[in-house]
């Protein structure tokens, strides 16, 4: 575990330097996002902190990844790249969701052309079920990035986590990817943590989630099942999944589109609600990703048998979370 520490740590370190460079950088370009009637900050706050994130990632990984491993992180670089600077674009101009889709899927294309996709069917519906993949954890992380630190926390639990399972399965490469994207949000959260004075933006959330997208294609477990691998992945990034699961059901409720339609209606905004605390909606959501992480590093261990017994409780878990959230009003507010 050593080399991944030096990798978290170095990236921890580049994070924490960095991030207020990248303040001073938004603030002196004006690339600011201003209060709202659907967002939760009273002040306007810089953004940019997400190319913090990514030149602690791209530097950590530079000085102390082994080379050896550098063609199999040609493709995950380029697309976590592509659509970093889609994401500088939109934080700083404006992109139409579309133009963002557009990149993104590009983006899945040269995973997929350098050889990073699914290997479940061992067909072309491998591929589709890549970039569906690619473009939901994507997509789900950036919808994530509502609330002071949400964002940041929740992927730095799940490359946690990734760090851990790539670990006990001798997975260096992916095991430095993942360790790397901790430490680079965990320097990130200092300034992000509630009140936060930066945001990570589209630059960030967009880079985080297909790196993270990327990290669970290329996770294995040859002793394991093709079935009880990709279970892996799902659980250790649950928490976004189920979030993204409850919005577009509550925007399609309204008649709205889910991913262009802005709204307190996520998982963070209702528990709030319920808490009365935007900290402690961020601490729940924090303890519920780690009790989906330590149930994944379970599966790498179980049998067929258990693995489902696990994957449907989850399952039945979070259509309940949804029923009650949703349908039973748990704390919701739906804004016009």
């Amino acid at each position: 575990m050593t080399p991944y520490f030096l990798m978290a740590a170095s990236a921890l370190v580049i994070a924490i330097g960095g991030t207020p460079i990248m303040r001073q950088v938004a603030l002196r370009f004006g690339v600011i996002d201003s209060p709202g009637a659907r967002k939760v900050h009273l002040n306007p706050v810089p953004l940019l902190g997400g190319a913090a994130i990514y030149i602690a990632f791209i530097l950590a990984l530079v000085f102390l990844g082994d080379r050896r491993h550098i063609n199999e992180v040609i493709g995950i670089f380029v697309g976590a790249s592509l659509v970093s600077l889609i994401g500088i674009i939109d934080d700083s101009s404006g992109l139409g969701s579309y133009v963002k889709l557009g990149g993104q899927l590009l983006a899945a294309g040269i995973l997929i052309l350098t050889g990073v996709e699914v290997q479940l069917f061992n067909n072309w519906l491998d591929i589709v079920l890549t970039v569906f993949w690619v473009i939901a954890i994507t997509n789900a992380m950036n919808l994530l990035d509502n609330m002071d630190g949400l964002s940041g926390g929740i992927a730095m639990i799940a490359a946690v986590f990734f760090t851990l399972l790539a670990a006990m399965s001798d997975q260096y490469m992916v095991g430095s990817l993942a360790a790397a994207l901790a430490g680079a949000c965990a320097g990130f959260l200092i300034y992000n943590w509630n009140p936060a004075h930066i945001f990570m933006g589209d630059t960030g959330s967009l880079f985080i989630g297909f790196l993270l997208a990327a990290v669970g294609i290329k996770l294995r477990f040859p002793a394991n099942s093709k079935s009880i691998t990709w279970m892996i992945p799902l659980l250790v990034l649950a928490l976004p999944i189920f979030d993204t699961t409850l919005v577009t059901i509550s925007r399609l409720r309204q008649g709205k589109n889910p991913l262009t339609t802005p709204g307190k209606d996520h998982i963070s905004h209702r528990l709030a609600l319920l808490t009365n605390s935007k900290r402690e909606a961020v601490l729940i959501c924090y303890l519920l990703a780690g009790a989906v992480g330590l149930a994944s590093v379970f599966l790498t261990q179980a049998n067929l048998t258990e693995a489902i017994a696990v994957g449907s409780a989850f399952i039945m878990l979070a259509l309940y979370g949804i029923w009650w959230l949703e349908f039973r009003g748990g704390g919701v507010r739906h804004e016009q």
